[in-house]
């Protein structure tokens, strides 16, 4: 029986990468049982004692709910799940139909995968990063910032202040009240604004300093500091958590290390004279991403600085804007939703954005704000953000409104949450300001959150709503992929894949009024504060990594043979492993889109 059992293990992947030696002594450990139709093999939190390799007969894999998630059959193995996480299963294995099955005890598969790198990557959902690139623009302020910045009271004499910077070597003290930063003043400051204007040493720093500076928090990357650097002219940026000043970063800090690609992208766009030199600097972004790919930067990397380019020249049109209209008649505030607002962009980007307006402005102000809304998002357009087909634009009057027509839609789709109510909020709870008067923004967040997370019925509908997106999973560990038309045979990565996380994650954000935007952050933030269970939330998190990363690599691959990028791929392009892992990432979706629309996909 052993020779037949290592036969068959020779024929069964991952088990054939053992050598001929190694694989008999498996079999010799290894069980075989019958199985009877109806037999449960294990259910929901029972312990996991054993891998199953199916020989005949089929296995269904059903949630709390009883609902389908998989069908198995020959050669295909269950409960690794369990035994690589706590040993408790969390999902049923049921038999369908008579068959038999071998069975590896929990203590010789764990001693395998940890012997075998391979096939520990076969069975771990996650698959542990291979070693990256060391790049200090991704690394956090945290590992780079000096802490512990040199400090002074706004009312300090400035001659006092230089003479503090002096003896420490330093260019730059920033003024705290406390530990708030009130400003920052530096050896340029001292030249241009009071030595070569003769203000008396004696003067306040509060005079001289530069008030309300930029500032980071020690979470941010390093291309953060940098984008801001090159964007803003600035030299030094304090580093602010939970509104405490923890440290500083300059650019002699990074005089030593080689500005990335992106950051030098930014330069050009920052100097850009008109929409056409934008469009030139925004034609090298799929380049970039194919670098940050290849040097196996995660997909919130970059994401995050591939949106940080949009950023940049959606201010820089605003500025543009303004020069050529002059300045606005009262303040507003432009913000991007969906995938720039979340800092999610990739090689393939519409535009969505809005314009809020102070509640000073009056309807003769419209004719300037039409005109700079125009103005942005043909620049946008040409730059290769395409016209959002949903009119979801500042150029649409109903998305260009002062501030208290912000409140009542918002107020208006939580009271009355219709089909397009919940399209519509699905889209604006994205929201994060881009360029103007960024006060406009906080009162209106942070009164929407508290509304929507009070109202259920409203919570209730966008669950609703979010399942609407589904996962394309197909039986006997196939997919379901696009039937027939331009992309036959291929799976759609956003829509079927990335696009149910973000749902989830904004749920999780309403039901815990968490203020991030970005969906990694809110599902980090929803596993921190309890609003999702810690296991559910660790596996949707290692899912959303792994779908995210597999489409910015098929997007790069599309752009290395000369393709425009786009969201379809076929899985006959992938190998079995990464097959095996993108199904098990789509089942996890599947099984938290269930656990939150039976309304158990949040407290523990």
């Amino acid at each position: 029986m052993t020779t037949e059992i290592s036969a068959t293990l020779a024929q069964t992947h991952p088990y054939d990468l053992l050598a001929p030696d190694e694989r008999d002594a498996l079999a010799g450990k290894v069980g075989r049982r019958t199985m009877a139709a109806g037999d449960v093999i294990y259910a929901i939190g029972q312990p996991v004692t054993e891998l199953c390799l199916i020989l005949s007969g089929r296995i269904e894999i059903t949630d709390q709910d009883g609902d389908l998630l998989s069908i198995l059959g020959p050669r295909n193995s269950f409960g690794e799940r369990g035994l690589m996480r706590d040993g408790i299963a969390p999902v049923t294995a049921t038999a369908t139909e008579p068959g038999e099955m071998l069975t590896i005890p929990a203590d010789v598969f764990r001693a395998l995968v940890a012997a075998h790198p391979r096939i520990l990557r076969f069975f771990d959902r996650t698959r542990p990063a291979s070693a990256r690139r060391q790049d200090v623009t991704t690394m956090a302020l945290s590992a780079l910032m000096t802490r512990g910045p040199l400090t002074c009271a706004p009312e300090t004499p400035l001659i006092e202040a230089a003479r503090k910077m002096r003896e420490l070597g330093v260019s730059c003290i920033i003024a705290c009240e406390g530990q708030s930063v009130r400003g920052i003043l530096t050896t340029g400051d001292i030249t241009s604004r009071a030595v070569a204007e003769g203000l008396p040493p004696r003067t306040p720093v509060a005079q001289v300093m530069t008030p309300d500076p930029i500032t980071l928090p020690p979470a941010a990357l390093v291309a953060d500091v940098l984008h801001k650097m090159v964007e803003r002219g600035i030299t030094h940026m304090p580093v602010v958590e939970g509104g405490r000043l923890v440290g500083i970063l300059t650019q002699t800090d990074l005089t030593r290390f080689q500005a990335t690609s992106s950051a030098a992208l930014i330069h050009d766009i920052a100097a850009a004279s008109d929409s056409a030199a934008l469009a030139r600097a925004a034609r090298r972004i799929p380049d970039l991403l194919v670098q940050l790919v290849s040097a196996q930067n995660p997909h919130q990397v970059v994401t995050r600085l591939i949106t940080d380019i949009g950023d940049a020249i959606t201010r820089r049109l605003l500025a543009l804007a303004e020069e050529k209209l002059g300045p606005p008649p009262v303040p507003y505030l432009w913000l991007a939703c969906g995938s720039q607002g979340r800092q999610e962009q990739t090689g393939v980007s519409d535009q969505d954005n809005c314009l809020i307006l102070d509640d000073a402005a009056t309807p003769p102000d419209d004719e300037y704000f039409a005109a700079l809304a125009g103005f942005v998002s043909d620049g946008l357009d040409e730059a290769g953000y395409f016209y959002c087909p949903g009119d979801m634009m500042a150029t649409n009057i109903k998305w260009r409104q002062p501030l208290r027509v912000w409140k009542q839609y918002f107020r208006g789709w939580i009271n009355r949450p219709d089909p397009e109510a919940q399209m519509l909020a699905s889209v604006m709870f994205d929201l994060r300001p881009i360029g103007g008067a960024e006060s406009l923004f906080p009162d209106l967040h942070a009164e929407t959150l508290a509304a929507a997370a009070k109202n259920s019925i409203f919570v209730s509908h966008m669950i609703s709503n979010s399942l609407k997106h589904h996962t394309p999973l197909g039986l006997f560990r196939g997919f379901a992929t696009v039937r027939s038309g331009e992309h036959k045979n291929t799976i759609d990565l956003k829509h079927n894949g990335v696009v149910p996380v973000v749902d989830l994650g904004r749920i999780y954000a309403l039901k815990g009024e968490l203020t991030e935007a970005n969906t990694r952050a809110r599902l980090l933030a929803a596993i921190e504060t309890g609003v999702v269970s810690t296991s559910g939330g660790r596996d949707l998190l290692d899912a959303y990594d792994m779908i995210a990363d597999t489409r910015l690599a098929h997007q790069a691959t599309q752009i290395k043979r000369g393709d425009p990028p786009d969201n379809f791929m076929a899985p006959a392009d992938l190998s079995d492993f990464e097959r095996s892992h993108l199904r098990d990432a789509f089942v996890v979706i599947k099984t938290m889109q269930n656990a939150a629309g039976s309304g158990r996909g949040y407290l523990n």
